[in-house]
């Protein structure tokens, strides 16, 4: 049974809502702002489970009948919003699941909540649907919303919200998590912990996935060949990436973790530091060849590769101006 024990990093987050629990201000609704997968339904669990709790502790006890069934997620009180549309939710959604439900008492328990993940992709017709029942909510509801983006939630609706932001957890605490944890070894967990920044889900994610490795396997050949190829070439290799699961930009931060380590091998020409130190030969060799401004213009570029990609540029474009720009500098 998870408890807020279990939650790496976000003391700031953890202090906030224990304190709640201990001191019974509970506010009606929340909202968790962070990146996807850094562990923000993971501790809107926590936080339901130990609010209805029938020890009437501030971490859930995991034995009494409410916690054994928010375990096998069967709490009645407990309720995970979906959405109809795969991209949003929609007014139908908040009405019936939301609206319409609330003002029906717990089934069982102190609470009746509400969990809400991707709350971004509520129109804005849905949110203002959700508004009215946030303007009076009953004493014993709670609604948490997770979001990757807070821009997305109207000023109204945030205005009547607490907002807690997840925080990046700590290199070290990542690195030991995944070792410990995961039990990936090393230099593994050095790779993923450089990747995720600061995400713990994502470095979790990223340890268990052979899809991860293959395209990090694929990154790194294009990389040591990339002076000799055509453009047409390294254009074939990138759009090679659709076959996985994996993000364009992921693909783009496995060539930026590559040039920063050669800046850092150029500047100390010490190996100890890098995250490729297993390929410190072709490091070598693009330290050696580029310059300081050069590799500091090609991590410019690939920042600027996801910029035009989320502004949805062509995606084509966006990758042949990018790889220009490294067959400039490398």
């Amino acid at each position: 049974m998870a408890t807020f024990q279990d939650i790496i990093g976000q003391d700031q987050m953890k202090e906030h809502l224990m304190g709640a629990i201990q001191h019974g201000k509970v506010s009606h609704a929340y909202l968790i702002n962070g990146e996807r997968s850094s562990g923000k339904e993971f501790i809107a669990k926590v936080f339901a489970k130990a609010l209805q709790c029938e020890e009437g502790g501030i971490e859930p006890c995991g034995k009494c009948h409410s916690c054994k069934q928010a375990e096998s997620g069967n709490q009645p009180d407990i309720i995970f919003v979906t959405h109809e549309k795969p991209n949003s939710f929609g007014v139908e959604d908040i009405r019936t699941q939301i609206n319409q439900d609330i003002v029906i008492k717990p089934y069982s328990s102190k609470y009746k909540i509400y969990i809400m993940n991707e709350a971004e992709k509520m129109t804005v017709q849905a949110q203002n649907a959700l508004l009215k029942t946030l303007e009076e909510p009953p004493a014993y509801a709670v609604i948490i919303l997770l979001t990757t983006n807070v821009e997305a939630m109207l000023p109204t609706i945030l205005s009547r919200l607490v907002v807690l932001n997840m925080k990046p957890v700590g290199d070290q605490l990542v690195k030991d998590y995944l070792m410990k944890e995961v039990k990936v070894p090393n230099y593994k967990a050095d790779i993923c912990v450089a990747f995720a920044r600061g995400n713990l889900g994502k470095a979790k994610l990223l340890a268990t996935s052979e899809e991860f490795d293959k395209v990090k396997e694929e990154a790194i050949s294009l990389l040591k060949n990339i002076r000799q190829m055509e453009i047409q070439e390294v254009m074939k290799a990138i759009k090679k990436i659709g076959e996985y699961k994996l993000e364009v930009n992921d693909y783009l931060d496995i060539m930026a973790i590559w040039y920063r380590d050669a800046l850092l091998f150029k500047a100390t020409n010490d190996a100890n530091h890098l995250i490729f130190k297993e390929e410190i030969q072709y490091i070598k060799k693009v330290a050696d060849q580029s310059t300081y401004e050069g590799i500091d213009s090609i991590l410019k570029a690939l920042e600027q590769a996801k910029r035009r990609i989320e502004a949805n540029v062509s995606f084509d474009l966006a990758m042949e101006l990018l790889l220009l720009t490294i067959q400039e500098n490398s």
